[in-house]
């Protein structure tokens, strides 16, 4: 491919990550990339929400925020006539998670309807709409939440659960690797690798816009985290044997601009050269506000610490307690 496709293909994206950092989370404004012939990214409902489509029906990863739900479900009915029949969640926070009853219901069960009592024992079973697919602390999370001002409605709950490392699923002629990402940004996180498309849905073990969130209230840790980043590396393809030409495996963030390996290499090394910084201030007796003061992430904190709702100080306390409560 000449330079000049090159440059067109990266203005296009750059012009992608900006309208999509400036989306409400109403959908007022979504953004939707084409990234393989039957794969899509929709940008600007909360989290990325990834689109497979094909003959046998629509698979969602994510359903962004309960307030864009209905522009989402809109946008893909312009990508494809067929009923949404998955909905894989990446993890449980809102921004992922808050649109799965709407968008649910706007599908179809994989299972037959039939007629009469058929159709209505299949739906009291399955709800009749898209099924919901998690880990199952995602379920275990939304289900905490229940009462509260956080709670999700029990009709957004994932209506599937798997607990193992790995789960398999064939749909639209396609193999979906499930992979559990242990203790990583939470407990509840998975990546679900699209092995025809190659394209990799990472969640928020990987966010292009800001420091890496570990919950530790969730079972977030550092050290799962940078597991859970060299899981994505070792997945993915690099392009080649031209680097400078596009291809390779696509990762997609949770939230940001759509990734390749070496962009991960780089998210992690970031990762790690801060641990590593932290954890050698740790050993010389240092307290937390003294890390701080010291500024361990500094070098990183115009690129990755201007999220007011998760800053730089933020991920440098984490990484503190995380590596602290590792010692214990």
């Amino acid at each position: 491919m000449k330079s000049g496709a090159i440059i067109g293909i990266v203005l296009v994206m750059t012009a992608w990550i900006c309208q999509a950092a400036g989306s409400g989370a109403d959908g007022d404004q979504l953004d939707v990339v084409r990234l393989r012939p039957n794969f899509y990214v929709i940008a600007g409902a909360g989290g990325n929400i990834g689109v497979q489509i094909g003959d046998e029906g629509v698979v969602l990863v994510d359903a962004g925020t309960k307030e864009a739900s209905r522009a989402v479900v809109a946008e893909i009915k312009k990508l494809s006539n067929q009923p949404i029949r998955y909905i894989l969640n990446t993890g449980a926070d809102a921004d992922h998670v808050g649109g799965n009853a709407e968008v649910s219901k706007s599908g179809q069960t994989i299972f037959p309807l039939g007629t009469g009592a058929r159709a209505e024992m299949t739906k009291a079973m399955t709800g009749g709409g898209a099924s919901i697919l998690a880990h199952e602390d995602v379920l275990a999370r939304m289900g905490e939440a229940a009462g509260k001002s956080t709670a999700f409605p029990s009709d957004g709950w994932p209506t599937e659960t798997y607990y193992h490392k790995r789960k398999y699923i064939y749909f639209n002629h396609e193999g979906i690797e499930i992979l559990h990402l242990a203790a990583a940004h939470s407990s509840a996180d998975s990546a679900f690798f699209f092995r025809i498309s190659d394209v990799v849905m990472a969640g928020d073990v990987l966010d292009k816009t800001r420091f890496p969130v570990i919950d530790l209230q969730h079972g977030g840790s550092i050290q799962g985290e940078i597991d859970a980043l060299n899981k994505l590396i070792e997945l993915a393809i690099p392009p080649g044997p031209f680097p400078f030409e596009p291809g390779g495996t696509y990762i997609v963030p949770g939230h940001g601009r759509v990734c390749d390996q070496a962009d991960v290499v780089d998210y992690r090394d970031m990762v790690v050269i801060i641990r590593d910084v932290i954890r050698d201030m740790m050993s010389r007796g240092m307290t937390l506000d003294q890390i701080k003061a010291a500024s361990p992430a500094k070098p990183y904190a115009q690129q990755y610490g201007l999220d007011p709702t998760w800053k730089t100080n933020d991920f440098v306390e984490a990484v503190y307690k995380s590596l602290a409560a590792a010692k214990k």
